[in-house]
């Protein structure tokens, strides 16, 4: 089940989103920046803020929350700014329904065009987008450690 966050799922969608970051940064960034606890204060505070705008979207399975999605409008473009899904539940549909709502809820307002970035590193996702149609930004193809994304939101 896709629905709104709420302020009661704050707890559920930090630790995911901790899991989940761990799974690609690791090894590859040191630690502190992405699970120290001044990160993860940071983040937490970031998904307060998005939850507070209605910008979330959760996956809920068994229960609980499986993953979890955040946009919003970055200098006037639409930017998917997280996906994540509980590494345990990879590979069963959480992602394409998240990445499904997404879309829907663009369609509905209108928008044309999204963006996103993606760790370099990050091929496991690098290879989702791709799957669901977003294509490297010609005109800003990196930003930092990672590639730009964008995606021509199709019509409803």
């Amino acid at each position: 089940m896709i629905r709104t966050a709420v302020p009661a799922d704050l707890d559920a969608i930090a630790a995911l989103h901790a899991e989940a970051r761990a799974s690609y940064y690791r090894g590859h960034i040191p630690d502190d920046a992405f699970d120290g606890p001044a990160e993860r204060a940071r983040t937490r505070a970031g998904w307060a803020a998005a939850i507070e705008r209605g910008a979330v979207l959760c996956a809920e399975k068994d229960g609980t929350v499986a993953g979890v999605a955040a946009f919003r409008e970055v200098d006037t473009v639409m930017t998917l700014t997280q996906l994540h899904v509980d590494p345990k539940r990879w590979r069963g549909g959480i992602g394409t329904a998240l990445h499904t709502a997404c879309v829907e809820s663009w369609q509905r307002a209108g928008v044309r065009t999204a963006r996103l970035e993606v760790f370099e590193q990050n091929r496991r996702a690098q290879s989702f987008y791709a799957h669901h149609g977003w294509f490297p930004d010609p005109d800003e193809p990196r930003a930092d450690t990672h590639l730009v994304l964008r995606l021509t939101v199709p019509r409803a």
